[in-house]
């Protein structure tokens, strides 16, 4: 059985599990992308700790209209593996052109861009989804369910244990 977050306090720290995941992922891959002689430690962990902010806010607007609209399509719900895959279809792509937009911003302070602004990020775009979407559903939503399973117990075994 797949896990999925059952009230409002699962869905917050699902998704600072798997903003973490997907921040840890996408920082390494675009930093590989940029190369990484420029970057130090500490560098890297202001950069993180800015990116996860960013994008544990842009989660929090994003996800609920995602939700939304994978319920909304003609799929069968009965299967939990089913609906991961129709939110994780309606959230990445628009998690990856907002991320897209800020790493360009930060790229463009930090190292600059050259030629075409909307090509660069188009371009980015392109790259960041190719990642995204399967790293989303292989790696940080499985490790991510199976962290909220193992540690936050579900709502219904806790009014289970007070009767």
């Amino acid at each position: 059985m797949i896990y999925l977050p059952s009230n409002k306090k699962e869905g917050i720290i699902f998704g600072l599990f798997m903003c973490f995941g997907m921040v840890c992922i996408m920082t390494l891959y675009n930093t590989a992308l940029h190369g990484f002689s420029s970057v130090t430690p500490g560098s890297m962990a202001i950069q993180f700790l800015i990116t996860f902010s960013v994008a544990f806010f842009a989660e929090s607007l994003v996800g609920t209209a995602a939700r939304k609209a994978a319920l909304s399509l003609p799929y069968d719900k009965t299967k939990e593996s089913n609906i991961i895959v129709a939110i994780a279809f309606c959230m990445v792509p628009v998690m990856v052109l907002i991320m897209s937009g800020y790493g360009l911003i930060l790229t463009s302070i930090m190292a600059g861009v050259k030629g075409n602004l909307f090509k660069a990020y188009l371009k980015l775009v392109g790259l960041n989804f190719l990642v995204a979407l399967p790293s989303q559903l292989l790696i940080v939503g499985p490790i991510s369910r199976r962290l909220l399973k193992k540690y936050i117990k579900p709502l219904e075994k806790k009014t289970e244990l007070n009767m």
